[in-house]
């Protein structure tokens, strides 16, 4: 597969969902497990590894500076993201189940990417400290998503304005959009987990 990536079997008594776990710059494939199992005990767990180095840390794809993205290479990686995942699904033999992303920064912002670009592949996302990471030609039919989007209210490097305008492409494209503001910096918090755990539980059991 072209992702260093990990990947945790479902529980025998697990939810049918896989958790695909996007990291923010310079984590990897390890860093978001703890959050993944915290966040819905017992689901599969897919952790790829961003392939582009930015001074040697991970991300999922370039940025020409701080909040101002390569197009070019958002969409080629978005699409690449996308064909990685449903390979790695039915290698697996995942693929039978509801495929949610948890994405943190940069890789919450590939996940919205793919939200926009690969409406068929995510049956919903977890988006913490997102950004609108593009604006498509045309918005695709997202009526089966729901998306929890978790913002900072001081958040230095993500304006509150963008994660506003977020939502509302999101829920444009007709996505069930939960947005929910935190006192918090771009960091997470205790907060940010228990809400999205909440969040997590309920569209699983719906």
């Amino acid at each position: 597969m072209t992702f260093n990536h990990r990947f945790v079997e479902r529980a025998p008594d697990g939810p049918p969902v896989t958790l695909l776990l996007l990291h923010g710059t310079g984590g990897n494939e390890d860093d978001l497990l703890p959050l993944g199992r915290q966040l819905l005990p017992g689901a599969a767990l897919l952790s790829p590894r961003g392939k582009v180095l930015e001074h040697g840390q991970p991300r999922f794809f370039r940025r020409l500076a701080e909040g101002v993205f390569d197009i070019d290479d958002l969409i080629a990686r978005s699409h690449e993201l996308a064909r990685f995942v449903e390979t790695a699904l039915k290698t697996y033999h995942a693929e039978k189940t509801k495929l949610i992303a948890v994405g943190y920064s940069n890789g919450a912002n590939i996940a919205a990417s793919m939200l926009l670009l690969e409406p068929n592949v995510l049956s919903g996302a977890v988006l913490f400290r997102a950004m609108v990471p593009l604006v498509p030609p045309a918005l695709p039919d997202l009526q089966a998503v729901s998306v929890f989007l978790s913002a900072g209210r001081m958040d230095p490097i993500v304006p509150a304005e963008n994660t506003q305008r977020l939502a509302e492409l999101l829920s444009k494209g007709g996505a069930h959009v939960d947005l929910r503001w935190m006192d918090a910096g771009h960091g997470l918090t205790t907060a940010d987990i228990d809400q999205a755990r909440d969040w997590l539980m309920s569209v699983v059991s719906s």
